[in-house]
């Protein structure tokens, strides 16, 4: 069987966007009421609801760290967000990208302001079209800052990949399944410093450069969108966090 193509000679991405575009984004901030912090993004197909709470009491008492919070996440995908009904308890998959956004967000927590406390987030993925790691990582920074939780910079996620031999932004569902390399990156865009990078595929050294640079250029995008949801919430600002793409 032939492999179809996933970008053709104009540059043309099968979901019709060009080789530097992101797919259409939308977040706001404060969706739930029971929360400390919560955040929903649509990133492409993607519906992600994160959830923050704390700072509140460690249970078990083992855990309690005396210096500095425990950062607790959880990346759970519903059993309906896939095409197969997935099994609700957590995959490795799941456990792993939980590690992932714990590690993608602690160095952005102050954590020494909350000693021998727990800060708990929880990522559910609604609906999951590719790229919902970075989408989650995107959307649990958001949560955080809405529970007032002390911050260095808000965490942005965003990947890059390549399909047909060529870098691209921002890979779908299909494009992450048939493509032959994926980069999410997250990062703290004010403090520029990187908090995640993971590397599936080959890449030469000019791809992986390519590739990385143009993760950060749609990670800063997609940083002010964040920072948009943030005044929308608390100051009333009328314009919508979203967009298709900001024209440049």
């Amino acid at each position: 069987m032939e492999k179809r193509k996933l970008i053709d000679e104009n540059g043309i991405r099968l979901d019709g966007r060009k080789w530097n575009e992101l797919r259409p984004i939308r977040m706001e901030v404060g969706t739930l009421k029971n929360a400390d912090g919560s955040a929903y993004i649509e990133f492409g197909k993607n519906k992600i609801v994160a959830a923050v709470y704390g700072p509140k009491e460690v249970h078990p008492k083992h855990e309690v760290l005396p210096d500095r919070a425990l950062l607790r996440c959880r990346y759970h995908m519903a059993p309906f967000s896939v095409d197969e009904r997935k099994n609700p308890a957590p995959s490795r998959r799941e456990i792993e990208i939980s590690k992932v956004i714990r590690e993608a967000l602690e160095p952005a927590i102050i954590m020494e302001d909350y000693p021998r406390t727990a800060i708990e987030v929880y990522v559910e993925v609604l609906q999951s079209d590719g790229g919902s790691r970075v989408a989650g990582i995107t959307a649990s920074s958001l949560a955080l800052a809405d529970a007032g939780i002390n911050m260095r910079d808000l965490v942005v996620g965003c990947s890059s990949g390549i399909i047909d031999g060529q870098v691209v932004l921002d890979l779908n569902d299909i494009e992450d399944k048939e493509g032959s390399g994926d980069m999410p990156v997250a990062f703290m865009p004010n403090l520029n410093l990187i908090t995640l990078l993971q590397v599936d595929g080959i890449y030469t050294k000019e791809q992986f450069k390519q590739a990385f640079e143009l993760a950060l250029e749609g990670g800063r995008k997609i940083y002010r969108m964040q920072r948009e949801a943030l005044i929308s919430k608390f100051f009333g600002n009328t314009q919508p966090a979203s967009a298709e793409e900001d024209e440049e």
